[in-house]
């Protein structure tokens, strides 16, 4: 099963037991979970900690 399956899945399920509410919720967690990956490596890692 790929990543992709998951999502797709993923999304089955928030339409059939209509959970669209968690939608937003999920996709700002991966976004600021995306941040902090991509802001590892970088030299403003000191500054996006601050605000969490």
């Amino acid at each position: 099963m790929s990543k992709l399956d998951t999502l797709i899945q993923f999304g089955a399920f928030l339409r059939t037991r209509k959970k669209l509410w968690l939608l937003p919720i999920v996709i700002i967690l991966l976004l600021v979970s995306s941040l902090l990956v991509v802001a590892q490596g970088s030299a403003a890692a000191p500054f996006i900690y601050t605000l969490f």
